[in-house]
């Protein structure tokens, strides 16, 4: 993913539950870096104590994992000050994870019960005249009106089930 990144100049976003891996392998420092490079970075992850991030974990048969993998990656997020660095949570029924980078968009689509690691990814360019990149970045500004800053102070993940 730190190579998707790297071909972002000016907007990088991401919209996921957790994305875990992505966080453990050092994604959110090679955000810092392109952030003070100039380029917005938006991140978007699922609130661990939302119905939705629930749901997810017992169509996976993962039960709390999801939420824990969730709260992971907020605590990844959550101490970044980084100019043109930004973090929201949101509590969504997450269809596809979206990773894009300027022109480029990643779409994990979610297949249900299968959880994103194991779930086709399509690789979608903007296009003149084209709609799908339009269509998936629509989506995520949506989502990305109603989410919640994630906060520095908080710990996530932490209210009884």
């Amino acid at each position: 993913m730190t190579t998707f990144a790297d071909t972002a100049t000016e907007t990088f976003d991401l919209l996921a539950y957790a994305a875990l891996p992505l966080f453990e392998d050092g994604l959110v420092d090679h955000l810092v870096h392109r952030a003070h490079d100039g380029v917005r970075v938006r991140i978007l992850l699922g609130d661990p104590d939302s119905d939705a991030i629930a749901l997810r974990g017992k169509e996976e048969q993962q039960g709390g994992n999801v939420a824990a993998r969730t709260s992971l990656s907020l605590g990844y997020v959550r101490d970044v000050h980084a100019p043109g660095f930004e973090a929201r949570m949101h509590d969504t029924t997450l269809y596809s994870s979206i990773y894009r980078a300027d022109n480029e968009l990643l779409a994990n689509i979610h297949v249900y019960g299968s959880v994103a690691g194991q779930s086709p990814v399509l690789h979608v360019r903007r296009l003149p005249g084209g709609r799908v990149f339009d269509h998936y970045m629509t989506a995520f500004d949506k989502i990305w009106a109603h989410a919640t800053p994630v906060a520095a102070d908080h710990t996530y993940g932490q209210a009884p089930r």
